[in-house]
């Protein structure tokens, strides 16, 4: 039985080292409400601009905006792409998000559950969705 174990082991091993650090990226987006989030949320699948968007209910954001202090309820994308794709994103967000100044920040994924991260990768990778109907 130790000898499987090892074969697993390696097994899991290999496949974790084919991920390269940092090439996948978790980006944040706020909005207002929930029909802005999944009109960004879709349109941001469909160009393959990341695999995944998770949107999270329920926040408060207190921020400094024209010298007053606001709070504001808003609602959290959690966006999986690959870093290669956050500028287009960001791009993506600016044009098609209502506030003036839209908050997209992102930080590089460094480890993670490889067959997930190589899911991210192929799914991004792949003719958005919109251009296989034309074809």
């Amino acid at each position: 039985m130790p000898g499987l174990v090892g074969v697993v082991c390696r097994a899991v091993s290999t496949m974790a080292e084919s991920y390269l650090a940092g090439s996948a990226s978790m980006a944040f987006v706020t909005v207002p409400n929930m029909d802005v989030a999944k009109k960004l949320a879709h349109g941001i699948v469909k160009q393959r601009l990341a695999a995944c968007v998770n949107i999270l209910p329920g926040i408060t954001s207190v921020y400094e905006w024209e010298d007053k202090v606001e709070e504001d309820p808003e609602l959290l994308l959690m966006i999986k792409t690959q870093s290669s794709k956050v500028d287009e994103l960001s791009a993506y967000v600016r044009s098609n998000h209502p506030y003036d100044c839209a908050e997209v920040i992102s930080s590089k994924i460094d480890n993670g559950n490889p067959p997930y991260l190589k899911w991210i990768a192929d799914t991004v990778q792949k003719i958005p969705v919109e251009e296989k109907k034309d074809s």
